[in-house]
C-alpha cells in the first residue's frame, strides 16, 4: 500500500474547487486521489510556462475544468489554481495565478 502525500490548497483554489459542479468536484477529487498516491491523473498536461507544475484537465458538462498543481515536492501535493475553462486556451489571468502562487510556495519552503 502506498502512502498518501497531503493535499494543501494555495489561496483561494479550495474555494475555487467548491465552486465546481458535484461531478467536475468528485472528479478532480478522484484524479487528486491518484495523485496522492503517486500516480498520474487520467488526463493531465504538464505547463510549459511554470516547471513541475500540471494540470489536471476534466471534460464535464456545463464546461472544462481545471486543476493545477505541483507534485514534485516530498512533503505534500500543493493545489495552486482551480477554475473552469471558458475558451480554448486557458486564460493569462489564470496562467498569472498559478505562476505567482508557484512563486510564492517556492519563496516559502526556502524559508
Amino acid at each position: 500500500m502506498s502512502i498518501l502525500k497531503p493535499v494543501q490548497f494555495i489561496g483561494s483554489s479550495l474555494d475555487d474547487l467548491r465552486d465546481f459542479p458535484l461531478s467536475a468536484k468528485r472528479e478532480a477529487g478522484h484524479q487528486i486521489d491518484q495523485v496522492q498516491k503517486g500516480l498520474d491523473p487520467d488526463d493531465w498536461k504538464t505547463m510549459n510556462t511554470v516547471e513541475g507544475v500540471k494540470e489536471i484537465r476534466i471534460h464535464d458538462a456545463p464546461g472544462a475544468f481545471r486543476v493545477i498543481y505541483v507534485a514534485k515536492f516530498a512533503d505534500a501535493v500543493y493545489v495552486l489554481h482551480c477554475f473552469q475553462k471558458k475558451t480554448e486556451k486557458t486564460s493569462q489571468k489564470d496562467l498569472d495565478m498559478a505562476s505567482k502562487r508557484y512563486r510564492d510556495l517556492v519563496q516559502e519552503l526556502k524559508s
